[in-house]
């Protein structure tokens, strides 16, 4: 791809993820596909919108950092759960492809910062966060399960 080519799929990418036209009602009927999620340099916290276009994505692996109770509650379908504030979740994300895409949350955005932190410190860049947490999530009016 050409540098210009290059800078205007950038642009795109960017000009797209800036838009919160995707609502709850039309991801229902599957996420929206002209969006292009490619996994980003560096962590980048997302808007439940793009959040949805992420998580839909194929290969992205969805990481819940509440406790074992609050991810009981209600989760993200297919996020699986590594409490940032237990005692092994320095193991848990030492196993993690360094190479992977992640869609990292917590509950209002508060505990995904430092999850994010340490995941980033240890290599791991290829992060989407969502911004405001499974809240926000919920207040747009996309699913969760239990």
């Amino acid at each position: 791809m050409s540098a210009i080519g290059a800078a205007l799929a950038a642009t795109a990418l960017v000009l797209t993820g800036c838009s919160t036209s995707t609502d709850a009602a039309e991801f229902a009927s599957g996420p929206d596909t002209s969006v292009v999620v490619e996994q980003p340099a560096a962590p980048e916290r997302v808007d439940p919108a793009m959040f949805a276009n992420v998580v839909a994505t194929p290969g992205v692996q969805i990481i819940d950092v509440r406790s074992p109770e609050e991810f009981a509650q209600g989760h993200i379908e297919g996020a699986v759960n590594y409490n940032v504030q237990g005692p092994d979740f320095a193991t848990q994300i030492s196993t993690l492809d360094p190479a992977g895409t992640y869609a990292v949350y917590c509950r209002s955005g508060n505990r995904s910062q430092p999850a994010v932190a340490a995941m980033s410190s240890i290599g791991i860049n290829g992060i989407f966060e969502l911004e405001s947490g499974i809240v926000s999530w919920e207040d747009a009016g996309f699913p969760v399960v239990s």
